[in-house]
């Protein structure tokens, strides 16, 4: 299959980067500097007081204290109510409640907010994000993944993937992260969008884009927002907007099978909407927004029942606010 002149298999051979390509950090900083870009990054959290200052730390020590790579880090947090914001704050980053941001338009509950509202709050051309529950947290988690876009001008969305052990206590099976990706996203992708088969981690977490494909994709909320950016990208611009990048190895902590479920429903939604929208799936059908699951260790007991719609926020570029802002 081809779009725009270039196949899947091409695709994956020369958009498919490793970290150790660019792990000369001077290299990226000089690139960064001829380029005369600014570059952001966002950390999305709620209740991450484990973790955050680990991966505060270890970001701006390597990428704004050694070498300004990174002009500004910032958490967007959707109002834990542990120490997550004092942790950010202590250990460097610029912090902010995602409510606190745009609050004439309300707030919504969900991490496809917080990303939302960090194109509003933040000023780089690119803005990478990091999860903020990585416990094997390095340097290469924003700056592998914005460098394809320093060298690269063609390219617009940077997607890492990696390994991904299954958390258990203390120990680590070697494989089975990545559950809603294997189960429900790739299988969608395979069937209605074979081109974006070739992500390894369509879900992942760690991203730089640049602010121009930013600010006119719209954003669900909730977990569907990484699936609406792959599915409206690749529709608007094509396989070849984005690359990939090997970071090897990504620990984190692994959600439960119960909590999989609403997420894979939520992501579920975004897609089939969308789908519909391109006229790819004809049914005009209203989608369902309940989810019923039960206990795990008790079937017999009363299930489980949410209430999920994937909202949805509008490109960015459509709010004056944001319009004034940022000169656009």
């Amino acid at each position: 299959m081809e779009r725009n002149g270039q196949s899947i298999d091409q695709w994956l051979r020369e958009n498919t980067f490793h970290h150790r390509e660019f792990d000369d950090l001077k290299r990226l900083l000089h690139r960064k500097e001829e380029e005369g870009l600014a570059i952001s990054l966002c950390i999305p959290t709620w209740n991450e007081a484990q973790t955050i200052h680990q991966v505060v730390t270890a970001l701006k020590k390597d990428l704004m204290d050694q070498l300004p790579l990174l002009d500004e880090i910032a958490v967007i947090d959707s109002g834990s109510d542990d120490d997550t914001r004092e942790i950010a704050a202590e250990a460097g980053a610029d912090t902010y409640l995602a409510s606190d941001i745009l609050p004439q338009y309300g707030s919504k509950s969900g991490k496809g907010e917080n990303l939302w509202k960090a194109v509003h709050q933040l000023k780089g051309d690119i803005i990478c994000y990091v999860d903020a529950d990585i416990r094997n947290i390095h340097s290469r988690f924003a700056s592998a993944t914005l460098a394809p876009l320093l060298f690269h001008r063609e390219l617009f969305y940077v997607k890492a993937f990696y390994d991904r052990p299954l958390a258990f206590a203390e120990d680590l099976s070697p494989s089975g992260g990545g559950r809603v990706t294997e189960i429900l996203v790739r299988p969608l992708f395979s069937m209605f969008l074979p081109e974006l088969s070739a992500m390894i981690q369509p879900l992942s977490g760690e991203y730089a884009v640049r602010r121009e494909v930013l600010e006119r994709l719209p954003f669900p909320v909730g977990y569907g927002v990484e699936v609406a950016h792959l599915v409206d990208l690749h529709q608007s611009n094509g396989l070849g907007a984005f690359a990939q990048i090997d970071l090897e190895t990504r620990v984190h902590r692994n959600q439960s099978t119960m909590n999989l479920g609403p997420m894979a429903f939520g992501i579920l939604q975004t897609f089939i909407k969308r789908m519909q929208d391109q006229g790819i799936v004809h049914a005009n059908i209203e989608l369902g927004t309940l989810f019923r699951h039960f206990p795990i260790d008790n079937r017999r007991e009363e299930p489980f029942v949410h209430e999920i719609a994937e909202e949805e926020r509008p490109p960015m570029i459509t709010l004056p606010e944001y319009r004034a802002r940022h000169g656009r």
